[in-house]
């Protein structure tokens, strides 16, 4: 017990939470445990997660920003291999901190994992060569229930880390990029409306 040292509540997001395994290491490497209902149960968090996702994504991607229409999930997500931008917006009806972001580095150095509760947009930006991002999910992928909006929206103003560029009314990543290299986000992302127009 008590392997996991969880900050609640980050930037006065309610439900958001930085979780942080102990990590046992000497010269041979390391040992740690990802995930530990116990632990989770004992800092207050009771999730049931019933689905675990990985990707690998190349320098200056950009997923995002995503949420799920009916069927919302819990996601607590990593980076196993190198560096990512993890953010997550508050979309939930009624909340006091509605349209607010909040964003986190995740890298296989720090190995801090992020909880984002049901009713949040999700995206990341991968900020090395390559990363390799898994994240557990408390219900099961259900197709045609994405949902989005522009990772860029000025309503929002996320402020994502060695990006350079100007907005021009779209999600376009169209001029945009990462150490002098041009974003890459799927054709899909590049059309979600701002959250204006979205909600």
């Amino acid at each position: 017990m008590g392997q996991i040292k969880v900050e609640k509540d980050v930037a006065g997001i309610k439900g958001l939470c930085v979780i942080e395994p102990a990590i046992h290491g000497d010269s041979r490497g390391y040992f740690m445990e990802t995930y530990n209902q116990h632990d989770m149960e004992e800092a207050g968090i009771y999730i049931t997660f019933v689905q675990d996702n990985q990707s690998m994504s190349t320098k200056g991607v950009l997923r995002g920003l995503h949420f799920q229409k009916n069927y919302p999930q819990t996601k607590l997500v990593r980076a196993i291999k190198g560096t990512v931008f993890d953010v997550a917006v508050d979309l939930r009806s009624g909340s006091e901190t509605y349209g607010k972001w909040y964003g986190i580095e995740l890298s296989e150095e720090n190995k801090k994992q992020f909880l984002i509760p049901r009713g949040f947009a999700h995206g990341f930006l991968v900020l090395s060569d390559t990363a390799e991002f898994c994240y557990k999910c408390d219900d099961f992928y259900h197709a045609n229930d994405e949902g989005g909006m522009a990772w860029n929206d000025p309503k929002i103003g996320i402020e994502w880390p060695c990006v350079v560029g100007e907005y021009k009314g779209s999600a376009s990543a169209e001029g945009y990029k990462l150490d002098g290299e041009p974003l890459n986000l799927s054709d899909k992302d590049q059309k979600w409306l701002g959250i204006e127009d979205t909600f």
